[in-house]
């Protein structure tokens, strides 16, 4: 499972890419999509000056049309009246000999200006300068350059003299020095002058309108892109800010935890966010927490059997080396008694600390299975009853109902818990003590109680009893029967199951103690 989870979650390329830097690059990826629009323009562009190259030919076609109906002595003024209303610049080639060459700016106000680019403010040259560099990279293609003819002839038009050859109708689109098109329409008309045979109409226009739409879009289109990518900046750092750099304390957290500094690591937990990244936070805390705790456990624990260990070792040690220098046979016997008492001792010390160690590991590895306490500690009870009988007591049991109190658990762990949680109550009993056993359902909880008649726990004792070698033995009980781990590993078994135990007085009180333990049940 883990290596499908590792398949699934694995990245390629980007898993070598910082998270900050993959959020700018998805946020940068979006603004290329949008300045993208920039180069849409160019083909917007296109299709207004197409538009308006129609506009000029259409209304050269009109202007003709209107300036043959007109009488011939009266052309020369509606055509100056029309190019002014238009703005175009009108110019009459004739084709017969004779004739005079037309041009509506003789006499009238010129329509339109051609400016010198190195005279303009910087603003209109870095806007050429932009025209070029969206052009280049959309690939427009370049426009003739437009100049007036030293020698205005016919010939200096490639449209009016297509005219001439027979055209109905030419156009061509042409760019003046500060980069604006300029339109111009070549038509058939009648002579201007009544001595004329006709001629051809060539009407030119500076279209500065089409490049001031095309750059007032670009504005807007500009500020847009340049407020997104504002925003855009702002909410990667925001981002970097609230996932890379949280992630990255974490990581250097959980680094130095690896290094065994678990103590001096502060695991922040994040506490007002409520997103993955608040729980993983809060996950990591707990679990370095947990970790410490179980460091300062084995630390603990560690010295306790060093400490446990070194009582016996040291009896068992005077008594071999007094061995070798006692003769009196009843001294070396009581000796001999020493030596069996200390082994004794260390094996079952030996047996409890390993039981300890391993406890925690092989509980989470269990399978949890229904189990009857209520079988089970009737399984349990005649091993409970003659160890009772050895100490002078009795065992008192009340059953509950078949099925009544079924936990999830480990029947043997379970069992080791009852075992050690009942063994312990007979050790305090006094002779013809009772020890009373009850298991029931109480609502969704099983509970199992055992009761003594012996001298009690104290209050300030009924949470150390449960640590590890916490011992108060009654009186009168040989030292070293007991290894002060019985309590303890019942606990950690009641713990590995999600139960509680606690130690108490008896419900009716007399004296004893009383101990509960509660699990989570089962329904039938």
């Amino acid at each position: 499972m883990a290596r499908n989870d590792e398949q699934e979650l694995r990245l390629r390329w980007s898993g070598r890419v910082p998270l900050t830097a993959r959020i700018l690059a998805v946020n940068i990826l979006a603004l290329a999509m949008l300045a993208g629009g920039f180069f849409y323009l160019d083909s917007y562009r296109a299709r207004v000056l197409d538009r308006r190259v129609e506009q000029v030919v259409g209304q050269t076609l009109l202007i003709a049309e209107a300036a043959n109906a007109a009488p011939a002595e009266r052309r020369a003024e509606l055509l100056r009246r029309l190019g002014t209303l238009t703005g175009l610049r009108l110019r009459v080639y004739p084709q017969g000999a004779g004739a005079e060459r037309f041009d509506s700016w003789q006499g009238g106000r010129p329509t339109y200006q051609l400016l010198d680019p190195e005279g303009q403010p910087w603003q209109r040259q870095a806007a050429r300068t932009l025209d070029r560099a969206v052009g280049f990279v959309a690939g427009a293609e370049a426009l003739e350059p437009f100049e007036e003819p030293r020698r205005d002839l016919l010939a200096a038009w490639p449209e009016a003299s297509a005219i001439s050859g027979g055209s109905r109708v030419e156009s061509r689109v042409r760019q003046a020095a500060d980069l604006t098109p300029v339109i111009s329409a070549a038509v058939p008309i009648a002579s201007v002058s009544p001595s004329g045979s006709g001629g051809v109409l060539l009407a030119t226009i500076n279209a500065r309108d089409v490049t001031r739409v095309v750059r007032a879009e670009r504005l807007r289109l500009g500020l847009v892109l340049l407020a997104a990518t504002i925003l855009s900046v702002l909410l990667s750092l925001f981002l970097a800010r609230t996932i890379a750099l949280p992630l990255r304390r974490l990581a250097r957290a959980a680094q130095s935890v690896r290094l065994g500094r678990a103590r001096e690591v502060d695991v922040p937990r994040l506490p007002a966010r409520r997103d993955e990244i608040g729980l993983l936070a809060r996950a990591l805390h707990d679990m370095t927490q947990s970790l410490r705790y179980r460091i300062d456990a084995t630390e603990a624990f560690a010295a306790d059997v060093t400490h446990e260990l070194k009582n016996p070792l040291a009896s068992l040690r005077s008594a071999v080396d007094s061995l070798e220098r006692v003769d009196d046979p009843a001294l070396r016997s009581q000796l001999l008694d020493v030596v069996r008492h200390d082994v004794v001792r260390l094996d079952r010390l030996i047996v409890d600390i390993a039981e300890v160690s391993r406890l925690d590991a092989e509980l989470t590895r269990a399978r949890f299975e229904p189990v009857d306490l209520g079988r089970l500690i009737e399984d349990l009870l005649p091993v409970w009853e003659a160890r009772a009988a050895e100490a002078g007591a009795s065992i008192a049991f009340a059953r509950p109902r078949v099925g009544s109190a079924v936990v999830m658990g480990e029947a043997a762990r379970l069992a080791r818990a009852l075992d050690n949680v009942v063994d312990n109550a007979i050790s305090f009993s006094p002779r013809d003590g009772l020890v009373e056993i009850c298991a029931a359902q109480i609502g969704g909880e099983v509970s199992v109680t055992v009761e003594d008649e012996g001298p009690g726990v104290p209050p300030e004792a009924r949470e150390a009893i449960f640590n590890r070698f916490h011992s108060i033995r009654p009186e009168g009980e040989a030292f070293g029967r007991h290894s002060g781990l019985g309590l303890a590993i019942g606990k950690a078994i009641v713990d590995g199951h999600d139960g509680r135990i606690a130690a108490g007085d008896r419900r009716d009180g007399r004296q004893g103690a009383r101990f509960a333990l509660h699990f989570a049940g089962v329904g039938e």
